[in-house]
C-alpha cells in the first residue's frame, strides 16, 4: 500500500501533468530566452543580421539567449501558444491569431518608423505587364505571402474588397508566396502579374539591389497598420518582464533598430490591434478557426 506521502507526492504530479504547460510555469524564470522572429524574409538572412540583438540581449538581461525563425507564421503562433519561445516579434495579425489562442500573451512593444508606430502594405504590379490599375486585377493571379501576413495578405486583400469591390473569393485567384521578398520577385519577374507585400520591406529589398525598382510599378498604398509588436510569454516573472520590455524600450543601438527597420521602439498595448480585427471582420474571417 502507499503511504500517505507517496499517495500526496504521486498526486501531485499527475495533477502537474494535466495542467496546460502554462499553469505550472507560473513565474518563471529561465537562464535562456528563446527570441523568435518573423519568417518574413529568408530566415538564414534575418538569423545572420540578428547577431547583434543577440549579443545586446544577452550583455542585458545576463541570460543566454536562441534567436529562432520558425518555418512560418502558424509555426511562431503555435511556438508562442505552448511555450516554446518567451519572446515573439510578431507581424500585426499573427500576433492577432497568437492573442486568440493565447490569452496570457503580452504585447510590449512596437516598432516606431518615421515617428510613427505604423506603416502601410503596397500593391505592386509587373512594369508594362497585363495589370495597369488595380481594376485589371479582375480575373487574374494575385500574390499574397503568407496567409497569416498583415502587410501581405489580410491589409492588401481588405483594401482590395473595400475600395476595389474585388473578392478573392470569386473576382481574382490568390497566389500565396510564402514570403514578401518571394512575392517581390515574382511580381519583378511576371509569374504573377500583381501582388501586395510591406512597403518597409520593398523599400529594403530596392536598396539592396534585390528588386528593380524599374521592373514594378507601385499602385496604391493600404490605409496605415499598427507595426509589428514584440509579445512575450505572460507566465514569467514580474521582474523578468520588466528587465526585457526595459532591454527592447530603451534599446537605441542603430544597427539592431536598422535590422528591425525603424527608428526606436515604443510602449503598446493589445487594444493598439483592434483595427486588425476589424479587418478580420471586414473579411469574414474566424479568429478561432484559423491556424
Amino acid at each position: 500500500m502507499l503511504n500517505r506521502r507517496r499517495f500526496q507526492f504521486i498526486a501531485a504530479a499527475t495533477l502537474a501533468a494535466l495542467l496546460p504547460l502554462g499553469a505550472h510555469a507560473e513565474g518563471k524564470n529561465p537562464s535562456k530566452l528563446r527570441v523568435a522572429l518573423l519568417p518574413d524574409e529568408n530566415a538564414a538572412t534575418i538569423i545572420q543580421n540578428a547577431q547583434p540583438l543577440k549579443r545586446y540581449l544577452e550583455q542585458t538581461l545576463k541570460k543566454e539567449i536562441e534567436i529562432t525563425v520558425t518555418t512560418d507564421y502558424s509555426s511562431m503562433i503555435e511556438a508562442m501558444r505552448f511555450g516554446r519561445i518567451e519572446v515573439a516579434y510578431f507581424g500585426p495579425f499573427s500576433y492577432v491569431l497568437a492573442k486568440s489562442k493565447a490569452p496570457n500573451i503580452e504585447p510590449f512593444a512596437v516598432g516606431v518608423e518615421r515617428g510613427s508606430p505604423t506603416y502601410q502594405s503596397v500593391l505592386i504590379a509587373t512594369a508594362g505587364g497585363p495589370v495597369k490599375t488595380l481594376a485589371d486585377v479582375r480575373g487574374k493571379p494575385f500574390g499574397f505571402g503568407d496567409q497569416a501576413s498583415t502587410s501581405s495578405h489580410l491589409a492588401p486583400r481588405a483594401h482590395l474588397l473595400k475600395n476595389h469591390q474585388l473578392n478573392g473569393e470569386t473576382d481574382y485567384r490568390p497566389v500565396h508566396l510564402g514570403t514578401h521578398d518571394a512575392v517581390a520577385r515574382a511580381v519583378q519577374a511576371g509569374q504573377v502579374p500583381a501582388g501586395a507585400l510591406s512597403k518597409p520591406i520593398l523599400d529594403n529589398l530596392i536598396a539592396k539591389g534585390m528588386v528593380d525598382a524599374n521592373k514594378i510599378v507601385q499602385l496604391e498604398l493600404s490605409a496605415p497598420i499598427p507595426n509589428y509588436p514584440i509579445a512575450m510569454q505572460g507566465n514569467l516573472t514580474p521582474e523578468l518582464k520588466e528587465a526585457i520590455r526595459a532591454a527592447f524600450l530603451q534599446m537605441k543601438d542603430a544597427e539592431i533598430l536598422k535590422s528591425f527597420r525603424i527608428e526606436a521602439f515604443a510602449a503598446t498595448d493589445d487594444k493598439a490591434y483592434d483595427i486588425l480585427r476589424d479587418t478580420a471582420q471586414i473579411l469574414k474571417l474566424d479568429l478561432g478557426r484559423m491556424k
